[in-house]
């Protein structure tokens, strides 16, 4: 398994974890475009190594999209292979924890079962053992 995926905005470090797949994402975030190039890399992972759940760990810098350009990352991830996956997601910033929740619902009403979380253990909890369904 590759171990990372390089762009000149971020880098993810993958690594194989006994709930899934496991990547945390460093770099500088702030528009739309280095979201949705990010998550395409993390679902060209997903799509190779089919797991069953998915922990990101966003430790980048910046913000995220704004509130207005959420649904339109949401929808442009349909179809990725995304939602054949749990997905936990760690936001370390906890200032941009709302805004990255209203992202986590948008997804789960777009047909994602996903949940953020300020915690990394936490989420790993909830990949191992917590209830199906955002």
């Amino acid at each position: 398994m590759p171990d990372a995926a390089d762009d000149a905005r971020f880098r993810i470090a993958f690594g194989a974890a006994d709930y899934g797949l496991r990547a945390r994402v460093t770099g500088v975030n702030g528009t739309l475009e280095t979201t949705l190039a990010c998550w395409h890399a993390i679902a060209a992972e997903v799509r190779r190594l089919a797991p069953r759940a998915l922990l990101v760990v966003d430790d980048m810098e910046g913000e995220p999209p704004p509130p207005g350009q959420l649904l339109e990352f949401v929808q442009a991830m349909r179809g990725q292979g995304m939602e054949a996956v749990r997905i936990a997601y760690v936001e370390r910033h906890a200032e941009q924890l709302p805004q990255v929740e209203f992202a986590g619902l948008l997804a789960n009403e777009h047909g994602f079962d996903a949940r953020v979380f300020a915690d990394e253990a936490e989420a790993v909890l909830w990949l191992r053992y917590g209830e199906r369904g955002g």
